[in-house]
């Protein structure tokens, strides 16, 4: 029916002589499952990096479970501590190679700049002709655990060798041992105290992320955790009972009137149920109440015939755990045209952009510094060396004094998967060479965020020109309010992108089943469903998501699992889309993300890959090919149908073309 449908436009555009424009598919979220996409090649598989994982299966026991997402974290933290290490040695190398001329009175002031930048350096001693200086004080009980090992790093010295020592523990932390000969002279280079803390950061807010514990705790907030989308109490007493929990403040109701309340209004509903005002946006307010419980609220306001009452739910990040670890350079160009960039920390680590075929994608796009992505989270550190240039304002929904700081990790390891500089000799490669991000600080300081701080931080980046939205957290139960928000951005072609969740279910998980929003799983490094993510029929497509290095607070590194990983993997194909193809509606480009998934699992739609993996390559291409053919559709012929135009083909030849491409290059049916 469609090929005679075409037939008939192209011989009417014979006659005619124009040519009708594509209509773009009518705007419906979570369509059917598009046509096999031909576009689509299977990228390679980086095995040396690949680690066997347990079977995804939906039914995965409990305990067997909590055992897997145990050798994820323990991997995770094992990766940050490697990217820990090669980011201090490159650092060190770095510092020695560009202090080479410098005077030797001006030497201590250059070492404690370098510590300046680099905190996680506890103590620097520099040897150079003959002269040692040295910043940094640590405790006294630091130096005496470290005293062996500083020892044999001056010894490798002495020998113009390198050395690192093994890991130790003090005050909790991880430390260890480093020495750099300057150009393999014997006595001269530098040594170092650096503390690897970082993991234990990692660790800490990645078992909440992974839910191998109890998160949040009830009683912060005033919380009471409850069944999805009843109020029925529950109690959370391990990780696995989050995937059947939702969390509320007990004092707080969100209620959206039919009409804004006027100040009369307001102040007999202040006085009758002690409540403050904790924020307002049209008709929809957000109280507190010193006197009364939510589910007592809720009750109350119901004579109030409201469009909506609901509790002040929570939503929390989607992350599971972790690994830490910049002038342009030139990048290399590998197989079938695949661009290799010169990050240092590219070819050992980021098993996840070649996986996708991100490099061959950027063959056609890199990006445009107009496209915007908003990362809806724990802020972005703003002054990271490898996102230096990417970030335009942003905003601080939890503190809104206060500028979008990251105090958490959660949203900085987000954005450097988009956008970390690429080929600029330092650190990691984001997806993106030129977009922008927006950071929108939602969640505080513990990880999580409230129905309504989500819920602002979506309308402000709509508000202030977001193309694409990231939503790496959630909850299960529906807040209309937080629903209303993403309508709103969805009404203003804003692409939103959530993730699923780290429970392995299939309960659908909010904000990412709605219907306005692209719903991302995780996969591993062998294309298995990540047995942590959330699955079902509400899922669009997967994307790499466990072990994945990027950019960390305090100017380092990390590998973090989770499928909030995967999400800003497909944030910054949508922005690549964006960027090949400016005409693209948000449900043209979540169509068009659908269509060049490569398919994985059983045929077609599946409920563990969605449409199946992000295809970076054949997505941007599809995108630049519907480009060119809406150019070519929209450009009125000059010439009649023997003449050629300016490409030196007559119009006639266009049309034999169009029907060579329905039917074969004989122009015969099939």
């Amino acid at each position: 029916m469609r090929r005679n449908a075409l037939i008939g436009l192209l011989f009417t555009a014979a006659v005619a002589l124009f040519i009708v424009p594509v209509i773009a598919p009518p705007r419906t979220a979570k369509s059917p499952a598009p046509a096999p996409n031909e576009l689509a090649v299977p990228a390679p598989v980086p095995r040396e990096l690949a680690i066997p994982a347990p079977v995804a299966s939906p039914r995965l026991r409990a305990e067997a479970e909590k055992m897997s997402k145990q050798r994820i974290l323990q991997r995770d933290m094992e990766a940050t501590e490697l990217l820990c290490r090669s980011d201090c040695t490159l650092d060190m190398t770095r510092f020695l190679r560009d202090h080479a001329g410098i005077k030797a009175e001006d030497r201590a002031a250059h070492l404690r700049q370098a510590m300046k930048e680099h905190p996680h350096m506890l103590k620097i001693a520099w040897t150079s002709q003959g002269k040692t200086v040295q910043a940094g004080k640590p405790a006294d009980g630091l130096e005496q655990a470290a005293a062996a090992d500083w020892k044999q790093a001056k010894q490798a010295l002495r020998q113009g060798k390198t050395y690192q020592s093994r890991t130790f523990k003090y005050g909790g932390k991880d430390h260890f041992v480093l020495a750099l000969p300057d150009g393999g002279k014997p006595g001269e280079g530098v040594a170092a105290l650096v503390t690897t803390d970082v993991v234990q950061q990692v660790e800490r807010h990645q078992k909440r992320n992974l839910r191998l514990t109890p998160y949040p705790s009830e009683g912060r907030y005033r919380l009471e955790s409850v069944l999805p989308n009843t109020n029925r109490d529950t109690t959370v007493k391990n990780g696995e009972d989050n995937q059947n929990a939702s969390h509320y403040a007990v004092d707080e109701i969100v209620v959206k009137f039919q009409k804004p309340l006027t100040s009369k209004e307001l102040l007999a509903l202040r006085k009758e149920l002690s409540l403050t005002v904790v924020r307002h946006r049209g008709q929809t307010y957000l109280f507190r109440s010193s006197r009364y419980k939510m589910d007592q609220l809720k009750e109350r306001f119901a004579k109030w015939n409201p469009v909506y009452v609901e509790p002040h739910y929570l939503y929390l990040t989607h992350e599971t755990g972790g690994t830490s670890g910049a002038s342009s350079g030139s990048s290399a160009t590998g197989t079938a045209g695949t661009i290799v960039p010169n990050d240092t920390l590219y070819s050992k680590y980021q098993w996840n952009l070649p996986e996708i075929a991100t490099n061959k994608g950027w063959n056609v796009t890199r990006g445009k510094d107009d496209v915007v992505v908003a990362i809806v989270d724990t802020g972005v550190q703003s002054d990271h060396p490898d996102l230096k240039g990417r970030l335009v304002q942003g905003t601080n929904i939890i503190d809104p004094t206060q500028p979008p700081n990251d105090d958490v990790g959660h949203g900085t390891h987000v954005a450097g998967i988009i956008a970390a500089q690429v080929n600029n000799n330092e650190g990691v490669a984001g997806m993106t060479w030129y977009t922008k991000i927006m950071p929108v600080k939602a969640l505080d300081s513990s990880g999580a965020g409230t129905t309504y701080s989500v819920a602002e931080g979506i309308i402000w980046a709509t508000d202030h020109g977001a193309d694409v939205i990231n939503m790496s957290l959630g909850n299960y139960a529906e807040a209309q309010f937080l629903h209303d928000a993403v309508k709103y951005a969805y009404d203003h072609g804003v692409v939103l992108v959530a993730a699923t969740g780290n429970d392995n279910t299939d309960r659908p998980g909010y904000p990412a089943a709605y219907p306005e929003v692209f719903a991302v799983g995780a996969t591993n490094q062998d294309e298995s469903r990540a047995e942590y993510s959330n699955y079902g029929d509400y899922v669009d497509v997967t994307a790499p998501g466990t072990s994945i290095a990027s950019t960390y607070p305090g100017s380092r590194y990390a590998a973090l699992s989770g499928t909030s990983m995967a999400c800003p993997h497909v944030s910054a194909l949508a922005s690549l889309v964006r960027a090949a193809n400016a005409n693209l509606g948000n449900e043209d480009v979540m169509d068009l993300l659908r269509k060049t998934a490569r398919d994985l699992g059983p045929a077609g739609k599946d409920v563990d890959f969605g449409y199946g993996q992000i295809d970076v390559d054949a997505a941007v291409r599809a995108a630049n090919a519907e480009a060119a053919s809406q150019q070519q559709a929209e450009t009125p012929p000059q010439n009649l149908a023997g003449e050629t135009g300016e490409t030196g083909e007559s119009f006639a030849e266009r049309i034999r073309r169009q029907l060579e491409r329905l039917f074969g290059t004989d122009g015969s049916q099939p």
